[in-house]
């Protein structure tokens, strides 16, 4: 094969890493808009703290004088999604549950408040300067000729595929086999009505914000550790990246998330890899504007019914 096939390989391998970890981030924007139809803009926040919380998690673990490195990298996922978990249900109740049921506005305020008090609360506590993310998994597989380019596959970037592909495969478990999943499927199709029948509504939605949380979780501790470095900052581009996943693919679908966030992953990584990198959030805006110019109801999305 010629070398520019074993490029376009690479690039398209980068680019399902990073939108694989994007959709994780994503499905928690697409859940709480199908619920309660409204963004959580907080949500990129917890991303980065939780992967502040797998730093922490992995420098403690290795206090105590733990080496064994997959019992390691487990425990920051868990410790991490544990924590934000904790965050997405303080988020709810501090900025969305009191103010739920009037303008639709004063929510989506209270959340970018919300967003900007996350981020400044880890710059006091941590700094602003980047912090070096452990390199706990090194090495990979290489694709091609020896005597010509090769595209490599990290063992890194298969644990964020395989963690990825786990972690979808339970959330879909979780939705349509479980009765908690019955009932948010109930409260996405009729929130009022699921409350007259006696569900538990608030306790539904509390619950997305800590499911969405603990997927945001997952991706932070990945992505920090593919990259290597976080700063408080990393949440707000994260953030919007992954909402842009999310209408790309249509809003409220989780399949759709799923879908625009590997989309606009794989579009990065094309535009860094045969233009410039500088390009690349260009051409991704530039495509959910096409999308919402020709598709507004995204990808998968269903055009909304007014209920009446």
């Amino acid at each position: 094969m010629p070398e520019s096939l074993y490029y376009f390989i690479q690039q398209l391998l980068n680019g399902l890493t990073v939108g694989s970890t994007y959709a994780l981030i994503a499905i928690g924007y697409t859940m709480v808009y199908g619920i309660i139809g409204m963004i959580n803009f907080a949500h990129g926040e917890v991303y980065m703290i939780g992967s502040y919380i797998a730093f922490m998690a992995i420098a403690a673990l290795a206090l105590f004088g733990l080496e064994y490195l997959p019992l390691m990298i487990a425990g920051a996922f868990v410790i991490s999604m544990i924590v934000t978990s904790a965050y997405g249900y303080s988020i709810e109740r501090v900025a969305y549950r009191p103010l739920r049921g009037g303008n639709r506005l004063i929510p989506l305020i209270s959340a970018i408040g919300m967003s900007i008090f996350l981020q400044n609360l880890v710059r006091l506590a941590q700094g602003s300067r980047d912090i070096a993310m452990p390199s706990l998994v090194t090495g990979g597989i290489s694709i091609g000729p020896d005597a010509g380019f090769q595209a490599s596959l990290s063992y890194m970037q298969m644990i964020i595929f395989a963690v990825t592909l786990v972690t979808m495969t339970l959330l879909t478990l979780f939705i349509t086999r479980s009765r908690m999943g019955r009932a948010c499927r109930a409260c996405a199709e009729d929130l009022k009505m699921t409350n007259l029948l006696g569900i538990n509504t608030n306790g539904i939605i509390a619950l997305t914000f800590v499911i969405g949380a603990a997927l945001a979780a997952v991706a932070g501790v990945l992505l920090g550790m593919y990259y290597g470095v976080i700063n408080p900052y990393i949440g707000f581009m994260a953030g919007l990246k992954a909402f842009t996943a999310a209408v790309l693919g249509g809003i409220g679908s989780i399949p759709g998330a799923v879908l625009g966030g590997l989309l606009l992953g794989v579009t990065e990584a094309i535009t860094s890899g045969y233009f410039s990198s500088e390009y690349k959030d260009v051409v991704a805006f530039s495509l959910l504007i096409l999308i919402l110019l020709f598709r507004p109801s995204g990808i998968l999305g269903r055009p909304e019914v007014e209920k009446v």
